[in-house]
């Protein structure tokens, strides 16, 4: 078994687990600097029962904890939580119908209701369990009829919970709340921040340090691709990283950007989801992977150890100011034998077709820097090809050809 150092870059945040379907959830806490592991419970709600509404609100937060921690085989801290809003001492969850939702707002409508949350956080290697409930009140606007129907017709006040939100479509139709926001949102971040503090994770633990971000606004997203090769540079290097794939399996792209050579992989057949920061050139990746892409820090992914079978990282690492937390990182993701290609030595590549020499200071994609660092988190160097950076060329220089190389996870 390989034995991964205690470095800086080795150093993780708590594995910290959603156990919730709702994007709002997952928003609220994305806003906050937390990127959640989101695994769903599959809790059948309708079947469970509570003396009152704020402890059925409770219950079903434990039982969507519960239910996620007993498929989990390493240490995480597992948050669950379930909404419901009361009126006149009856619980109100997801409508379901327009119909029961129509009815559910002429009973709303002028008055006010309580939002309860039920928080059921359960840490595995304590073995505690904590179960807390926020309750805020909200106030909602005298709709009309017609205001009524226009809502139901948009879809939101079925699928959520009180049949109404805060934050999206029927954030006009809430005149007002007294207690905390977040909680009619989904979740209370301040109750989080307590019972997270009470099993020993502070907040500030759980926050994303930022690789260096490399921002494009929508104009530069748009060019992107025809100012660097177009379909031809894409098609090349998605070749060089398919002969070095394994066969079959999941493909994690990092810096995935316009997704144009994560397309190509797909193309040939590759199972791939891609993740990047910048949320302009992911607008066009979604286009091409739609549903296989997300915003993700290369060195804090939200996945689980040892789940994925590659990830393959194309002119990324040569950006960054230290390439080791994404090695690390990557190493943590892979299953043992899994492998991981990436392009190295770029600056040099491009130097060399311009008829330059070598830059004095080594990039952090520097081929011997990476075979060295990596051998420390069990990625051993095992194959090698090149492809031509199709539009690369710099001035009068021809096209430089970049070397690729594939690292395989060992040990256990």
């Amino acid at each position: 078994m390989t034995r991964l150092p205690t470095s800086r870059s080795s150093v993780k945040r708590p594995r910290f687990v959603l156990a919730s379907a709702s994007p709002a959830r997952l928003q609220t806490l994305r806003n906050a600097g937390v990127e959640p592991e989101v695994i769903v419970s599959g809790v059948d709600e309708d079947d469970v029962t509570a003396e009152n509404p704020g402890e059925l609100a409770r219950t079903l937060a434990t039982l969507k904890a519960r239910a996620v921690v007993a498929t989990l085989d390493d240490h995480a801290t597992v948050l669950g939580c379930d909404s419901v809003l009361e009126l006149d001492g009856v619980a109100y969850g997801k409508p379901g119908s327009p119909e029961v939702a129509r009815e559910r707002w002429r009973r709303m409508r002028g008055r006010s209701g309580v939002l309860h949350t039920g928080h059921c956080l359960f840490d595995t290697r304590t073995r505690q369990e904590l179960r807390e409930l926020a309750s805020t009140t909200v106030y909602f606007a005298d709709l009309t009829d017609a205001e009524i129907d226009a809502y139901v017709a948009t879809g939101e006040p079925l699928v959520v919970a009180g049949a109404f939100t805060v934050d999206g479509l029927g954030g006009p139709f809430v005149e007002g709340i007294e207690g905390d926001y977040h909680n009619v949102v989904g979740l209370s971040l301040p109750l989080l921040r307590r019972m997270l503090a009470e099993v020993g994770i502070t907040w500030s633990s759980l926050w994303a340090p930022s690789a260096r971000a490399f921002e494009y606004d929508d104009a530069e997203a748009a060019r992107y691709d025809e100012t660097r090769g177009g379909e031809a540079r894409a098609q090349a290097a998605a070749e060089a990283v398919h002969e070095l794939l394994p066969k079959g399996g999941r493909v994690l792209e990092l810096g995935v950007g316009t997704g144009s050579v994560a397309a190509e992989l797909a193309a040939l057949g590759n199972l791939v989801h891609g993740v990047d920061l910048s949320a302009a050139m992911l607008r066009h990746a979604r286009v091409r992977l739609p549903g296989h892409v997300a915003v993700a820090d290369a060195t804090v992914l939200p996945i689980a150890d040892r789940r994925c079978d590659a990830v393959a990282a194309v002119w990324l690492l040569h950006l960054l100011a230290d390439s080791e937390p994404v090695l690390a990182e990557v190493a943590r993701v892979l299953r043992p034998d899994g492998v991981f290609i990436t392009t190295v030595e770029k600056s040099e590549s491009t130097r060399v077709a311009g008829g330059r020499g070598p830059r004095d200071k080594r990039s952090e994609d520097a081929l011997s820097l990476l075979v060295a660092r990596s051998a420390q988190y069990g990625l051993v160097l095992d194959g090698a090809t090149t492809f031509v950076g199709h539009g690369q060329a710099r001035g009068a220089g021809s096209d430089p050809v970049y070397p690729l190389v594939r690292f395989r996870r060992t040990g256990h």
